[in-house]
């Protein structure tokens, strides 16, 4: 039996949250260029102002940062590894009730959207 997952406000969202190791679990890339690191991602690692991808090929580090839009205070990723930058909306993050399970999705410029869980089992 899988874990209930709650859904977080977004609008109350603590940057915390979205630290630690991501897998990516379903991508769809709409738009985006295939090639890109962010597209070929398999793997995030969030800590405070640092950001580490894995690719099947490379390992590329960068930074990122939570912005907030000033109507809705809804939270975009800031992300920027060297040969890209770009932003992406947090559409949903659903979390355990002991913390340990989590969910994101998020929406980029781009219009690809990742869904990524922790922990990787």
């Amino acid at each position: 039996m899988s874990e209930l997952l709650f859904d977080v406000n977004l609008q109350q969202l603590p940057d915390e949250y979205l630290t630690g190791e991501w897998t990516v679990a379903d991508r769809v890339l709409n738009h985006t260029d295939p090639s890109t690191a962010l597209a070929q991602a398999t793997l995030f690692r969030l800590q405070p102002g640092l950001m580490e991808i894995q690719t099947p090929e490379l390992q590329d580090q960068g930074s990122w940062t939570v912005e907030r839009d000033a109507l809705l205070n809804r939270p975009y990723l800031e992300l920027q590894l060297a040969a890209e930058k770009t932003r992406a909306l947090v559409t949903r993050l659903r979390r355990s009730v002991d913390g340990q399970r989590s969910q994101l999705n998020l929406y980029f410029q781009s219009g690809m959207e990742l869904l990524l869980s922790q922990p990787s089992y």
